[in-house]
């Protein structure tokens, strides 16, 4: 293995979007543990500052393959479809009158009980973007199907963080009454 493997053969895992997050951690603590700059101090400093490379890749790596959209869009990206959302926004029209609903309903919460509906309804369409990607990265293999449902599971993470703030924001209002 070298600095060069996918994060999957770093983690030693079948590389598929289906993947238990507790070992994914598991292993993340055994190579932080593996390459820790300090079981190298007595080898001298060069082979410090490769153990800090290592570390540094073994995070990246962790970064990626816990959170499910950055998995997907790795996967995506090792099989020839990257994802490329800064330069490709293209969205099917149902998604964008859903998503253009949404915004109408978050403008229009008055109370959390609103934002709650909201968020449920958010939380579903996540849910339903990451059964989706599942079926095509690990059962179909269809990686350019799977950059559409990458980019829907970008815009709903986002949506989901606005909603988030407008909660927090309702509260900080309620606490200051």
């Amino acid at each position: 293995m070298n600095l060069q493997s996918s994060d999957f053969e770093l983690f030693g895992l079948e590389p598929q979007f289906a993947q238990d997050r507790a070992a994914i951690d598991a292993r993340w603590k055994d190579l932080q543990r593996e390459a820790h700059p300090d079981k190298f101090a007595a080898q001298g400093a060069a082979a410090q500052r490769l153990s800090m490379q290592w570390s540094v890749r073994i995070n990246e790596a962790y970064q990626r393959l816990k959170e499910p959209l950055k998995r997907a869009a790795y996967l995506c990206e090792l099989n020839a479809a990257p994802v490329n959302a800064e330069n490709n926004t293209a969205m099917p029209v149902e998604f964008l009158m859903q998503q253009m609903a949404w915004r109408e309903a978050l403008d229009e919460a008055s109370n959390a009980a609103d934002l709650d509906e909201l968020g449920a309804q958010v939380i579903a369409a996540r849910r339903d973007a990451l059964t989706k990607c599942g079926q095509l990265l690990d059962e179909q293999r269809d990686y350019s199907g799977a950059v559409q449902q990458v980019r829907a599971l970008m815009f709903i993470e986002r949506f989901a963080s606005d909603v988030e703030a407008r909660l927090d924001q309702m509260d900080t209002a309620d606490r200051g009454q």
